[in-house]
């Protein structure tokens, strides 16, 4: 129980700001195993936005609840993956080699493809997000951040390090371990989906599935791999088009 409670704790430490102990120990391999506990940074996260949004409701309009939620999981996060995404955008819209893609995202300034992108893809998870009726929003802010971070693991377990990244802004990234990580990541990850339509799962399932594919051959063409930035691009994909889908369910 206890090298459970240290991998969360590393999962915690690395994908998120919420403080740990000092004392926690570290290793690679503790940090490879922590990708089995993912998605539960999607229950904090989401979590966490749901529980802003519900508490702001009592005192605030619908629309600044929505706006403040999504404040919260940034700062959760760090803005964790909206940064990966943001240098994702600027390296793979400016750059025409792989030195040059690397060189692009490894700059801490932002761009403006990533701009662009950034405030794009905030814009629309805040009208996607207000588009919905009151009482689903704090479930699918949890299961959309939950789900989404399912994609990455995939990707880590599929795919492989595009470079040891020593000299990089971006954290340290956990690569695969065992398959019951694998499989433990997905069911946490889908546990929130019990809570949607049927219909909905039926539909995102294969999207996310058919995006996740997609941008894996993408990268390993481009880059021969993945990257950190890289997983955090997917993760604003697929949340964006688990909004996106249910929309359309709905």
């Amino acid at each position: 129980m206890k090298k459970q409670i240290n991998l969360i704790l590393t999962a915690v430490m690395f994908y998120t700001r919420i403080p740990v102990p000092c004392s926690l120990p570290y290793s690679e391999d503790m940090l490879n195993r922590s990708t089995r506990y993912f998605p539960l940074i999607g229950w904090i996260v989401g979590g966490t936005g749901a529980g802003v949004f519900y508490g702001m409701t009592f005192f605030l309009p619908k629309e600044i609840s929505v706006f403040l939620s999504m404040i919260a999981t940034l700062l959760v996060t760090g803005a964790f993956h909206e940064d990966g995404f943001a240098d994702f955008c600027d390296g793979f819209g400016g750059g025409m080699t792989r030195d040059k893609f690397f060189s692009i995202m490894k700059d801490s300034r932002i761009g403006t493809y990533g701009t662009v992108a950034l405030i794009s893809i905030l814009g629309a998870k805040f009208l996607c997000l207000n588009s919905f009726p009151f009482i689903v929003i704090p479930v699918v802010l949890w299961a959309a951040h939950s789900f989404s971070r399912i994609m990455p693991v995939i990707i880590i377990f599929t795919s492989f390090y595009s470079r040891q990244d020593l000299l990089s802004k971006v954290k340290p990234i956990g690569k695969r371990g065992k398959i019951s990580d694998f499989v433990i990541s997905v069911f946490i990850g889908s546990f929130p989906m019990i809570f949607l339509p049927w219909q909905f799962t039926a539909i995102i399932v294969p999207v996310a599935l058919i995006i996740t594919c997609m941008f894996k051959r993408y990268t390993e063409n481009k880059i021969n791999g993945y990257t950190g930035d890289c997983l955090g691009a997917l993760q604003q994909i697929v949340e964006i088009s688990f909004y996106l889908s249910l929309l359309v369910v709905s």
